[in-house]
């Protein structure tokens, strides 16, 4: 569905002759801002790279736009172990030059330590999905998740114009989110590509 289809589903099941269009997409947009502060699945994933091609030590990145949760920070394929503040600050004063190994958030940056002064960083992310403006307009979750949004905006109407039907509405857009998150928790643990590990390795 668009965005279109989505807000004429949604009058259809709210039958309500007041709600008026623009109240309907602000119930939209209420409701795709509170899926994403909880859902993640794979197709809200986004990966942002920073090449550092000056030779000037990289102390830090800038956090993209779009972030809403780090997945995990690489440097030439090694993950970097996050660490609390006041340790990255101890650490960066030390200004050691290398390859990376720890990283901290602070407001819009992500530090890191040692600093780079090559090579590429790359930041694995959960992300925001783009506005949906014109009636046209669609992305990953109004394709596979149009009845969460829907049920989901439906719990916000029912809030707005006391409707008795909220916790029905309220029920179905939990069910729905839990079967996409399910659905998306099983496909990272099944499949042929998953194999049993040992639990411990021996050596001669």
């Amino acid at each position: 569905m668009n965005k279109g289809q989505i807000r004429s589903h949604l009058k259809a099941l709210l039958n309500r002759s007041d709600c008026s269009d623009a109240l309907a997409d602000t119930f939209i947009d209420q409701a795709l801002t509170r899926i994403q502060r909880v859902l993640r699945i794979p197709s809200m994933e986004s990966i942002k790279a920073y090449p550092i091609t000056s030779g000037t030590p990289l102390t830090f990145v800038i956090i993209p736009s779009d972030l809403i949760e780090i997945i995990d920070i690489q440097y030439e394929g090694v993950s970097l172990l996050r660490l609390p503040l006041n340790e990255m600050v101890a650490a960066q004063q030390a200004n050691q030059t290398g390859s990376p190994v720890h990283f901290t958030r602070e407001r819009g940056i992500i530090k890191l330590s040692p600093h780079p002064t090559s090579g590429t960083v790359l930041l694995n992310y959960y992300a925001l999905l783009p506005d949906l403006i014109d009636d046209a307009d669609e992305h990953i979750l109004t394709q596979i998740a149009a009845d969460l949004i829907v049920y989901t905006a439906l719990s916000y109407a029912s809030d707005y114009f006391l409707d008795e039907r909220g916790p029905l509405f309220e029920g179905k857009a939990s069910q729905f989110l839990d079967e996409i998150q399910n659905q998306a928790n099983s496909a990272e643990t099944s499949g042929m590509s998953q194999v049993m590990r040992p639990t411990s390795i021996y050596t001669d």
